[in-house]
């Protein structure tokens, strides 16, 4: 076998070793295009081998003649993938440029059938036999076809394009990546064009070696290439090295690790999260599964909190109970992000997990203790209203004796006056029922009890409140405005609760206007709505606010003589629990809902609550 067989046989040998390893690679890898594209230049340089073999050994000028004519198959192949892989792999180059390429490239290849014998000769009319490494090669002898400038054009054009895309690499601070693929590609592109240009315009005596050149962009393209898979092998053994540190920590905070695939409906957990969820090792979840893992009654607010997330917002938050298969019940915490393409699509929702049912248990026992101090305030803020109070049930039972004693004397008469004793059992009745409803009242707020979170109207509960406290205002000399506006929606909250705070507010506001002159105690009530939230202000025109306005909401600071200092830091509690904010203000600076008689005196203490959802 001779020297130009055994080396152009080994070079198509190793194109076709490179593409073969590339096409593994693609089918491993259905989204590595650039691998698909370098198969099928090192496939192109392996046939354009096999055509200057051909040329070199071509016993006649027919031979000859069809041996380059098929060469312009591979080499629109080479061209062709070239202008794709520096598009794919590279990530530059102007589409035009590229696009010009191909369509110049193709139009040679039908001009190469189209044309004369192909598309570097008309005729090839015989055959020159040179000497090369050692052997006797042949060489064709004949009319150019002035149409292959149009082939020779397309291989300047890639030279541009390339070095185009180069230029940008470079600029995009890719520098190796320019010099390596960019440079390789225009260095052996210029120097076999060159060698072409030579041979095929006779201006030197040898054959066609344009296949060593390819085998030149090849390499070093595969170089680059193995190094890119060498990277993604260390970063894929970085990323395993991650993840076990991941599922480390996340075991040590007892955390859950979850991704859920929403265009297949494929949800991965780890081990924890599947243990939570009741759900073996080896089987498959979907939406569908995990969602009955859900506690029933934590279903449709789980799912309105996924639907929002993959919808509009694209963060996920939600709070859950999980049921395991041994009747376990875990409360989870879950944080979660949408991935999503470049059309907005929703891909995949990410995410982690925690357990909180102990602090869920914390949360009870301490709603617990805040609603029994809260029932304690209740009953020592009625125990300071007890004179009051018991002035509000004397009179009606003052008046139900009266008119008893009045009937039983009408009654004696003879004839009894039967007109007179009806109206006076009437009055009897209605002073009945006002007891009956004052004590109802005070039952309703002495009573112990879960906390129960209903629609009701705050101006409803403001009236309640001063029906109650309405014998020690008086006593306090205390004069009431109530501005309460009628368009004001309903809250959602619990009652007692809401009617406790109301009442310790406005009672802190009578003490603070204790030192005022009989005739200057003017309480003003007011309520309103904004963006959505309900108002409520209490003002009074008394001794004002300490230098530090907070300090009036820490426990156990008070400034009554008797006082626990436990008040308003538990109606500060009620209302945060309930959404809301409380806050105090001089009335100097306060406004919007503020209507006391003596600007600049005395505090305004606002309340806040958002408004029921779906209520008008």
């Amino acid at each position: 076998m001779s020297w130009v067989t055994i080396i152009w046989s080994m070079t198509a040998a190793a194109c076709l070793t490179l593409a073969a390893i590339h096409f593994l690679v693609w089918c491993q890898r259905r989204t590595a295009w650039a691998d698909l594209v370098f198969t099928l230049t090192s496939v192109g340089v392996a046939l354009y081998a096999g055509c200057e073999l051909s040329m070199m050994l071509a016993q006649t000028p027919e031979q000859f003649a069809a041996a380059l004519r098929w060469l312009q198959v591979p080499t629109w192949m080479i061209v062709v993938s070239l202008a794709a892989f520096v598009r794919l792999y590279l990530r530059a180059g102007r589409r035009w440029l590229a696009w010009s390429v191909f369509a110049l490239r193709s139009l040679a290849l039908v001009l190469n059938f189209l044309v004369g014998q192909n598309l570097n000769y008309l005729q090839v009319t015989g055959l020159k036999q040179i000497r090369f490494l050692g052997e006797t090669v042949s060489l064709g002898v004949g009319i150019s076809n002035p149409w292959m400038l149009v082939g020779q054009s397309s291989l300047l054009l890639l030279v541009i394009f390339t070095l185009d895309a180069a230029i940008a690499v470079w600029r995009r601070g890719d520098r190796r990546q320019a010099v390596v693929t960019g440079g390789s590609i225009v260095f052996f592109a210029l120097t076999g064009m060159t060698q072409a240009v030579l041979v095929l315009w006779r201006m030197v005596d040898m054959p066609l070696t344009e296949s060593f050149f390819f085998l030149g962009i090849v390499v070093a393209m595969g170089y680059e290439m193995s190094r890119e898979t060498l990277r993604a092998a260390q970063l894929s053994d970085d990323l395993l090295e991650s993840q076990q540190r991941m599922r480390l920590a996340a075991s040590a905070a007892d955390l859950s690790l979850w991704d859920w695939d929403i265009v297949h409906d494929k949800i991965w957990l780890t081990e924890k999260g599947r243990e939570r969820a009741g759900v073996s090792a080896s089987e498959r979840i979907n939406f569908d599964r995990f969602f009955r893992a859900i506690h029933p009654d934590d279903r449709e607010s789980t799912l309105r909190a996924v639907r929002h997330a993959v919808e509009i917002s694209g963060g996920f938050e939600a709070e859950y109970r999980l049921m395991a298969g041994d009747g376990t019940t875990h409360w989870i915490a879950a944080h979660g992000q949408v991935e999503r393409d470049a059309r907005g699509k929703a891909l995949r929702l990410r995410g982690v997990s925690v357990d909180v049912t102990e602090r869920k248990k914390a949360e009870g026992e301490l709603a617990q203790q805040r609603n029994e101090l809260s029932h304690l305030s209740r009953v020592t803020t009625l125990s300071e209203l007890s004179s009051s109070l018991a002035h509000e049930l004397n009179q009606p039972l003052a008046i139900i004796l009266t008119n008893a004693q009045a009937a039983q004397r009408l009654l004696a008469q003879s004839p009894p006056d039967v007109a007179e004793t009806r109206d006076i059992l009437a009055d009897i009745v209605s002073e009945d029922e006002r007891a009956g409803e004052v004590i109802r009242r005070l039952r309703a707020l002495l009573k112990p009890g879960q906390a129960q979170r209903l629609p009701l109207s705050v101006n409803e509960a403001i009236e309640d409140v001063l029906r109650i406290a309405r014998s020690d205002l008086i006593g306090r000399g205390v004069s009431v405005r109530a501005n309460l506006s009628i368009s004001v929606p309903p809250v959602l909250g619990d009652r007692i609760q809401l009617q406790q705070v109301l009442l310790n507010l406005i009672l802190n506001a009578s003490d603070a206007m204790a030192g005022n002159p009989p005739m200057e105690r003017h309480l003003s009530l007011a309520t309103a709505c904004h963006d959505g939230r309900v108002q409520i202000s209490i003002s009074d025109n008394g001794c004002g606010l300490p230098a530090e306005p907070e300090r009036i909401f820490q426990p156990f600071y008070t400034t009554k003589k008797d006082g626990l200092g436990l008040g308003l830091p538990i109606c500060r509690s009620i209302i945060t629990t309930h959404q809301g904010r409380l806050w105090a203000e001089a009335n100097a600076v306060a406004d919007g809902l503020t209507a006391s008689a003596h600007s600049g005196q005395g505090t305004t203490l606002r309340l806040e609550l958002p408004a029921a959802e779906g209520k008008p």
